[in-house]
């Protein structure tokens, strides 16, 4: 039985004036994520800034998550670090916790494709937690063909990968091989569900958690136009936010439907002035005017 599977928000991870994870915050997204019936949660990945954040906060953030998820539904903490001795730490705390899974990024920094997989064993080896390696060739070039992600998929432990690239013939080849598969692009879930995904994790799934679940349901019924009608729904939301640095628009979004999640880890910036504005104006005209993102932000 697949392990994980589902609609899987990638959290922001809120913090306070000072920088410092804010539970009470992570807390009210975790309700909103879960009332709009996802399937789990993705902890403190590249949208929930988990490799500028210290461990211990990483390990509370964590900690948060399962214990506010629901019987049933998957805790996935991304483990992903710099070294492998933090990686591997945060493995076993994820274990000791009641974690259903871990994930990780390739270790970012022109690494070869014999470090990583070195990298993925020392996390696989490190608890009986299964395993989700990363498919980002954007972030990690030297992972970059099919057969590599099906060498790192037979290391023992690991039963599968998050697919962040718009390649979905690649993605399909990868499948194919019986591996557990979620699509990492927001913008193609449906066709990353239509290729065989088994579900998502993504960014966008923060501020409108509702509407992917509604394209992972109609999907699994068969219903392909109504899911493809949603997806055009959700890429318009995508295309205004992309219009500005992502995740500090995203946190803008979020505070304004009254989860405030802070600012962004330097030295990621913050929006402008004129930019949170615009955002406003912009999502005012949009078919997202009478969400609470946007009619809080005019």
């Amino acid at each position: 039985m697949n392990p994980i599977r589902g609609i899987l928000p990638a959290l922001a991870t809120p913090f306070d004036a000072e920088g410092k994870f804010r539970p009470s915050s992570f807390e009210l997204l975790l309700e909103r994520v879960y009332s709009a019936g996802v399937h789990g949660v993705y902890v403190c990945g590249q949208t929930g800034e988990g490799l500028l954040m210290p461990v211990a906060q990483r390990k509370a953030a964590a900690e948060v998550a399962v214990r506010n998820s629901p019987a049933g539904k998957s805790v996935v903490v991304h483990v992903g670090a710099h070294t492998t001795a933090d990686a591997v730490e945060l493995v076993r705390h994820a274990a000791s916790i009641g974690a259903a899974a871990i994930s990780s990024l390739p270790p970012i920094g022109g690494y070869s494709f014999g470090e990583i997989r070195a990298y993925y064993e020392a996390l696989a080896a490190a608890s009986d937690l299964p395993l989700l390696v990363y498919f980002y060739p954007d972030a990690a070039p030297s992972v970059s063909t099919a057969a590599q992600v099906l060498e790192l998929c037979q290391i023992p432990g690991v039963i599968g990968l998050k697919f962040t690239d718009f390649d979905l013939y690649k993605m399909e080849t990868i499948k194919r091989q019986g591996v557990v598969l979620l699509n990492g692009r927001d913008e193609v879930l449906v066709a990353g569900l239509l290729m065989g995904a088994d579900g998502g994790i993504g960014t966008f799934y923060n501020l409108v958690p509702e509407l992917f679940v509604q394209v992972y349901e109609h999907t699994a019924a068969g219903r392909w136009d109504a899911a493809r009608a949603v997806q055009t729904r959700i890429n318009e939301l995508i295309r205004l936010v992309l219009r500005f640095p992502c995740l500090p628009a995203v946190k803008r979004m979020l505070a304004w439907s009254g989860i405030d999640c802070g600012t962004c880890i330097a030295p990621r910036r913050e929006l402008t002035a004129e930019e949170t504005g615009e955002l406003a104006a912009l999502l005012g005209r949009s078919s997202f005017a009478s969400s609470a993102f946007a009619s809080a932000g005019r």
